[in-house]
C-alpha cells in the first residue's frame, strides 16, 4: 500500500495538480459555477412543477394540475422562470465563460462576456423557411394566412413559412454549451491578446473610468468579432446545408454525448474524481469540463424534456446517466460517499480520535459536506482509505447507473442543490420518482459494507504511529 501510494504521489500528483490549476480549466469551472443562480431558479420552478402537476396523476386518477385555479396558475409563474433561465441556459453560460477567461487574464470582464455572447449569437440562423404541399385548403384560410404578417403564403394546396428574426430555443439552451465553448473561446481570446498587447483606444485621464475601459475594448472587441464573422462566411460557403452551430451538434457534442452514457466513461470519471481527491485535490473540480461541461449538458437537456412532457418524454429521448446521477447514487455525504464511512465508523470504530472527528462530521455530512472528515480523519493520504474510498463509488455508481438503464428507475431529471440530504436528494432528482431513494439505499448499503472491514482494521493501528506516517506524507 505504501509504495502504490508513492508511486501515484510521484506520478499521479503533479499531473492532476497542473490540471486543477490550468487557467483555461479554472475559468470554465468558474464559468460553471456562475450560471447557478439562473440554472438553479430555473430547476427549482421544473421540480416544484413536477411535484404539483406530474407526480399527483401517479396517485390520484383524473387529476390535471393545469385545471386547478391556483395550481395552474402556480405552473404559469414557473413557466415564465424557465423561460429566462434553463430555456436560454447556453446564453448565460457564454457570458459567464468569456467573463471568466477575461478575468483569469486580468482585462476587462464585462466585455469579455459581452464579446464571447455576441460571437457566439452571430451564428445562429435568424430566418426560417419552410413548405408543406398536398394540402386542401378553404379560401378563408388561405385569406387568413395571407393577409398575415409573418411572412407566410398560402394557396388552396399548399403553405409556404417564411420569416426573419426568430430564434429557436433549441440554439440557445444546452445545445449552445459546445458551441460557446469553441466560438466563446476563440473570440474572447482574441479580445484579450489585444487588449494585453495594448492595442486599444486611449482617453484623457479627465474621462470617467466606466468610459475608458468601454473605449479600450471597442478595437479588441471589434476585431474579434470580424474574425469570427469572416470564419462563419467561410464555413457557410463551405458547408451551405447548415449552420455551425448545427455541425458542431452532429460532429462532435452528439457524438460526446453518446460517449459518455457508456459504463466504461462513467467509471473512469468516477476513478479519477476520487483518486483526485485522495491526494487532497477537488475531483468534480478538476473535472469540471467533463461533469459539468459533458454530464451537466445532458442534464440540461434532461431537465427541458421534463418541462414538456414529463419523465416519459425524458425516459424516450433523454440521456440516461447525468451531472446529477451522481449526487443522486454515489456522492451521498460528498465525494466519494463519505456519510457512510461516518456511519460505520460510528458503529464500529473504537479509535477515540475516529469516533470524534466522525461526530463532528455527521451535521455537515447529513449536507454534502464532506471537508471535515475528508481532512480532519483524514481520508486525504491515508493509505488503510485509499481502496474503499475508491472502490465504493464506483460499485455505488454501477448500482444507479444499471437501475437507470435497465428502466428500474427514471432518469435524473431536475437539478437539485447538492446540499439536499440524500435519499430526498434522489427523490427530487428523479421528477419524484419513490424508487430512486429505494437504489440509492441499495448503493448506500453495498458501500456501507465495503468500508466496515477497513474501519475494523484500523481499530488495530496505533493512532500515533498513524499519524505519524502523515505528518510524514505531508
Amino acid at each position: 500500500m505504501d509504495a502504490l501510494t508513492t508511486w501515484l504521489e510521484k506520478y499521479i500528483l503533479p499531473v492532476a495538480a497542473k490540471i486543477g490549476a490550468q487557467k483555461h480549466l479554472v475559468a470554465l469551472r468558474d464559468a460553471f459555477i456562475g450560471t447557478l443562480p439562473a440554472t438553479m431558479a430555473g430547476s427549482v420552478a421544473v421540480m416544484i412543477n413536477a411535484i404539483i402537476r406530474d407526480l399527483p396523476p401517479q396517485f390520484i386518477d383524473g387529476y390535471d394540475g393545469n385545471t386547478i385555479p391556483v395550481i395552474k396558475e402556480i405552473i404559469a409563474i414557473n413557466g415564465f422562470v424557465w423561460n429566462g433561465t434553463l430555456a436560454i441556459a447556453g446564453i448565460i453560460f457564454v457570458f459567464s465563460w468569456g467573463y471568466n477567461i477575461a478575468r483569469a487574464y486580468g482585462v476587462n470582464e464585462l466585455s469579455g462576456g459581452i464579446v464571447a455572447l455576441a460571437a457566439s449569437i452571430a451564428g445562429i440562423t435568424f430566418s426560417f423557411a419552410g413548405e408543406i404541399t398536398d394540402l386542401t385548403l378553404d379560401p378563408t384560410t388561405v385569406d387568413a394566412i395571407n393577409s398575415n404578417e409573418a411572412g407566410w403564403t398560402a394557396t388552396t394546396t399548399g403553405i409556404t413559412a417564411n420569416g426573419w428574426g426568430w430564434l429557436p430555443l433549441s440554439n440557445l439552451d444546452s445545445n449552445f454549451f459546445f458551441t460557446a465553448m469553441i466560438i466563446g473561446f476563440v473570440a474572447t481570446m482574441i479580445f484579450v491578446k489585444l487588449m494585453l498587447a495594448d492595442i486599444t483606444i486611449k482617453l484623457p485621464e479627465s474621462v470617467p473610468p466606466a468610459v475608458s475601459k468601454a473605449f479600450a475594448s471597442i478595437i479588441p472587441a471589434t476585431a474579434a468579432l470580424y474574425a469570427v464573422a469572416v470564419f462563419y462566411w467561410l464555413f457557410a460557403k463551405l458547408v451551405p446545408d447548415m449552420t455551425f452551430l448545427d455541425w458542431l451538434q452532429e460532429t462532435i457534442a452528439k457524438p460526446l454525448l453518446g460517449l459518455s452514457q457508456g459504463f466504461g466513461a462513467v467509471i473512469l470519471v468516477t476513478f479519477f474524481v476520487q483518486l483526485f481527491w485522495f491526494f487532497g485535490i477537488h475531483g468534480p473540480n478538476v473535472l469540471a469540463p467533463i461533469l459539468e461541461g459533458v454530464f451537466g449538458v445532458a442534464q440540461l437537456k434532461n431537465v427541458n424534456l421534463f418541462q414538456e412532457g414529463g419523465a416519459a418524454l425524458v425516459n424516450a429521448e433523454g440521456y440516461k446517466w447525468v451531472r446529477g446521477s451522481f449526487d443522486a447514487y454515489s456522492w451521498f455525504g460528498g465525494s466519494g460517499g463519505t456519510i457512510v464511512l461516518i456511519l460505520a465508523i460510528l458503529i464500529f470504530s473504537k479509535r477515540a480520535d475516529y469516533r470524534t472527528v466522525a461526530n463532528l462530521s455527521v451535521g455537515p455530512g447529513i449536507f454534502n459536506i464532506n471537508e471535515p472528515v475528508m481532512f480532519g480523519l483524514p481520508i486525504v493520504l491515508n493509505p488503510i482509505m485509499f481502496i474503499p474510498f475508491l472502490i465504493g463509488p464506483i460499485v455505488s455508481v454501477s448500482i444507479g447507473y444499471f437501475a437507470t438503464i435497465w428502466g428500474w428507475v427514471n432518469p435524473v431529471s431536475q437539478q437539485v442543490a447538492w446540499v439536499t440530504p440524500p435519499f430526498l436528494l434522489s427523490f427530487l432528482a428523479t421528477g419524484a420518482d419513490w424508487r430512486a431513494p429505494i437504489v440509492t439505499l441499495v448503493a448506500f448499503l453495498a458501500t456501507f459494507v465495503i468500508w466496515i472491514p477497513f474501519v475494523i482494521a484500523a481499530n488495530k493501528m496505533d493512532p500515533a504511529l498513524g499519524e505519524g506516517k502523515m505528518e510524514d506524507a505531508e
